[in-house]
């Protein structure tokens, strides 16, 4: 049976610096790379893998490159393919608000933190004041959660303060990547599992255990659980298998594999 897949979280990179910046990445990372970082690219590996949408999440690591990514993000939306682009901001940014309304106004859905890369913790108040004028807009906010590998020391979004600014802010479409917390999976059970957030499952196939992650879904609730890859440092078509490996139910995995982005995304 042919499937409907939706890929909550991937990266693609302008073709003049995406070699570039894959090689820098997959050195820091010590890992692979599955497609060359372009949109071309990940556009092909994503069909390849019967994967009928992508969702680009660019970072913004300085707040100077906001006009940029955003109209590489742009012309991502603007092309008829199988990819649909988020924008990205910056906790520096000396005008938070009219840049999200420029992003709400040009039709983007939501928006990619990355509280490593950007070198803040998620429940600074720079961060907290963005995600609550991005809710009232009704955009999406999806943030690296938990350990990454480029950055192992230094985890910034915790599921403690995930919590808090759930606590402070109560956003309305808040995703945390990778399960709520790369590695920090039973942390994400006792604090996070139930609570009134989006959970996606980037990197996380073939690196959460079976039996933590099956009970993760249902304790949390499979309505707020995103199938996601991390291409490219996720292999879609490995991650694609290993999902429907999963002791789930057929209308458990049809929720996470399409129906929840497809709400959440208003498709």
């Amino acid at each position: 049976m042919e499937r409907k897949i939706i890929d909550f979280h991937t990266h693609a990179f302008p073709d003049k610096i995406a070699g570039k910046t894959i090689e820098m990445l997959s050195k820091k990372g010590g890992i692979p790379a599955h497609t060359d970082g372009t949109v071309e690219g990940l556009r092909q590996v994503l069909s390849e893998a019967g994967i009928s949408l992508g969702v680009v999440l660019p970072v913004v690591t300085r707040a100077e490159q906001f006009e940029s990514i955003t109209r590489f993000a742009v012309q991502i939306n603007e092309e008829e393919n199988n990819l649909l682009s988020f924008g990205g901001i910056h906790p520096d940014t000396p005008d938070y608000k009219h840049e999200l309304k420029t992003l709400a106004e040009l039709g983007f859905r939501g928006i990619k933190l990355h509280p490593d890369y950007q070198g803040v913790y998620f429940d600074d108040i720079r961060y907290m004041r963005i995600i609550e004028y991005a809710s009232e807009l009704g955009l999406i906010v999806l943030t690296h959660a938990g350990v990454d590998i480029g950055f192992p020391d230094a985890v910034r979004c915790t599921p403690e303060r995930a919590r808090k600014v759930l606590r402070e802010v109560k956003p309305e479409k808040l995703v945390l990547a990778h399960c709520g917390g790369w590695r920090l999976w039973d942390e994400v059970m006792e604090k996070l599992a139930g609570e009134p957030v989006y959970l996606d499952t980037a990197y996380s196939m073939g690196h959460i255990p079976e039996e933590l992650f099956v009970k993760l879904c249902r304790t949390h609730g499979v309505g707020k659980i995103l199938f996601a890859t991390d291409c490219p440092w996720g292999n879609p078509k490995k991650d694609v298998e290993v999902f429907l490996s999963m002791p789930l139910r057929e209308e458990e995995q049809e929720m996470i594999l399409h129906r929840n982005a497809e709400q959440l995304l208003g498709l």
